[in-house]
């Protein structure tokens, strides 16, 4: 029971810090990107804080989470509560509306990017690291030279924090309403698409759920190809 315990708590740190911070740092993006551009609503309302606690959404950064590592034993998928953008009040809402959305994906590439120098830092440092990382999971490593011990766990959450943060760049991205991507078209395309965007918008979450939850495949066959070359790229 205690290892179970003790396992489970392991991978909560492992998978669960660089969602937290993944998913935070993204909602921020958008909120410093607005402030810069003159809409200082998220500014005002404490938004912009390195604070987790102003940004945790109860099902999408701690329920969701949990559950998939209680069911599937990994973290795929989660989010922060959504930082207020008005994007009325930015100099050029048509133009700004593109540089706010594509703020939040920004924020993730850039953090993959470094959790990848991370990973090739650690190497530099303890060449034969690959070496324990091929060897199944269930093995004790206590044997192993402390710097090993160190790093390992160190290595899988960068890795982790690399797949995560392409993955909700890429998905977010995804011109579909509410995502990011909806709104970059929306900021670089005719009015007339702006007007079907806006119409489809309050409807946009529950068809990403049903799609999701009815062909829960689609998403990640689209997504797979893409964050595969990033890390081909990257790693």
């Amino acid at each position: 029971m205690g290892h179970g315990i003790g396992a489970f708590i392991v991978k909560l740190f492992l998978y669960g810090i660089p969602l937290l911070f993944a998913v935070v740092l993204h909602e921020i993006a958008h909120g410093w990107m607005a402030y810069k551009l003159g809409d200082y609503t998220a500014k005002l309302k404490g938004r912009l804080t390195l604070n987790p606690l102003h940004h945790i959404d109860p099902v999408g950064t701690i329920i969701l989470p949990l559950l998939e590592l209680l069911t599937v034993g990994r973290i795929f998928f989660g989010w922060a509560r959504p930082v207020p953008i008005n994007f009325l009040a930015l100099r050029n809402p048509k133009r700004d509306m593109v540089y706010v959305a594509a703020a939040g994906p920004a924020a993730n590439i850039i953090q993959a990017v470094v959790y990848a120098l991370l990973i090739r830092a650690f190497f530099l440092i303890e060449p034969s690291l690959g070496y324990y990382l091929r060897m199944p999971g269930y093995i004790n490593f206590s044997d192993a030279p402390v710097l090993i011990r160190i790093l390992l766990p160190l290595t899988q959450m960068a890795f982790f924090g690399v797949i995560i943060n392409l993955f909700l760049a890429f998905f977010n991205l995804i011109p579909f309403p509410p995502l990011d991507g909806s709104r970059i078209v929306v900021g670089l395309a005719p009015p007339s698409v702006g007007i079907f965007y806006a119409r489809l918008e309050p409807y946009g979450m529950m068809i990403l759920l049903l799609i999701l939850f009815l062909v829960p495949g689609l998403i990640s066959s689209i997504l797979n190809p893409i964050v595969s070359l990033a890390l081909s790229i990257l790693l």
